[in-house]
């Protein structure tokens, strides 16, 4: 992948969004790009940081200058294009130098800053400002469907700041998914309409008596139109599935919102509970779509997503330190698979 121009939106159109002041081409590292290599791409192309993707597109971890060395702000920043490159070229590397190396011989895989906050193009720049500053980030991935399609990184919401927001190239309409829904239930609903007229013009034998082989094939019609509506009403709860996780991933969590759950927790404490769930979440939210959370895998926290990972971000800068705990688990199997995880604040000994 390659660098590319910011792309933005006229200053007339309000308000301004991610997808108007992203970049829209970002350099990218797979989880298991070394991270000599990921020195060389930070120092060739002039940035600080590379997001991680997995195998779909879709954002995992962010690598910075901060995964790979252990310095100070200034040190790090003075001495930058110094160590990057005698990292990137594989030159000989003082002890002194080695000894502030993060596990030189490594991936980003294991290296990457996680879970990683995402919005979507809809997101307001006001409410990307606000995430930088409140998780301590400098740049956040932009999701469409689950993959990443730009990033915003404070730069950009400066040059929106200060005026340089062109026209943008593109504006895509938001799908009419209701409509689309509607309009294939009427096809459908017209199908069976016919076929169940040529039925009753049909004869059940040709000599006008009920046979063992009408009765079979009434039968088996039944059981395809049943099959028909059971995977009509599969593909329906996907598609409902999906839009909730694309709103899961562009719901962003305010310090408000977070005051008014640990409060919620605090009133279900002086009940007698032990536990609070602070939010339910589709099993799609997660990279891996539940099955670490499934497997009680000990990096699961790692999979979240979206207003999930806000919550975990959260529960570790104000409710860890406390002694407070955070739990997730599987809700539902709808049809064998993980269906809606529940994410619980934990207090019980």
């Amino acid at each position: 992948m390659s660098m590319a121009d910011t792309t933005s939106l006229g200053s007339a159109r309000e308000p301004i969004t991610a997808g108007d002041v992203m970049t829209a081409k970002v350099i990218a590292v797979h989880p298991d790009t070394s991270t000599r290599e990921i020195a060389r791409l930070l120092l060739e192309n002039h940035i600080s940081a590379v997001p991680v993707l997995d195998g779909s597109g879709a954002p995992i971890g962010i690598v910075s200058e901060g995964d790979l060395i252990e310095r100070a702000e200034t040190e790090r920043r003075d001495r930058r294009d110094w160590w990057l490159a005698l990292l990137a070229e594989g030159g000989a590397l003082s002890p002194e130098f080695m000894a502030n190396l993060r596990q030189p011989g490594r991936t980003a895989r294991e290296v990457m800053s996680r879970p990683v906050l995402t919005v979507t193009e809809n997101t307001e720049t006001a409410e990307i400002a606000r995430m930088l500053q409140t998780y301590r980030i400098k740049r956040v991935p932009v999701v469409r469907d689950g993959q990443m399609v730009g990033i915003v990184s404070r730069a950009n919401l400066l040059r929106a700041l200060s005026g340089e927001v062109t026209a943008h190239a593109e504006v895509k309409p938001k799908p009419k998914f209701l409509e689309d829904m509607l309009a294939d239930l009427d096809r459908r609903l017209g199908r069976r309409n016919r076929e169940s007229e040529r039925r009753s013009e049909t004869p059940l034998s040709s000599d006008g008596l009920l046979s063992v082989a009408d009765f079979r094939r009434l039968a088996s019609d039944y059981e395809s139109r049943e099959a028909q509506h059971s995977e009509e009403m599969r593909r329906s709860t996907a598609e409902q599935r999906r839009r909730s996780v694309e709103q899961l991933i562009d719901q962003h969590l305010s310090d408000e919102n977070w005051r008014n759950l640990v409060q919620q927790a605090r009133v279900a404490a002086e009940r007698g509970a032990l536990e609070f769930m602070l939010l339910r979440f589709p099993s799609q939210l997660c990279s891996d779509s539940g099955r670490a959370i499934n497997a009680s895998e000990p990096d699961w926290p790692d999979t979240l997503r979206g207003e999930a990972a806000e919550l975990y971000l959260h529960w570790a800068r104000d409710l860890k330190p406390q002694g407070f705990r955070l739990a997730a688990r599987v809700l539902d199997y709808p049809g064998g698979m993980p269906g809606d995880v529940g994410l619980f604040l934990a207090w019980k000994q």
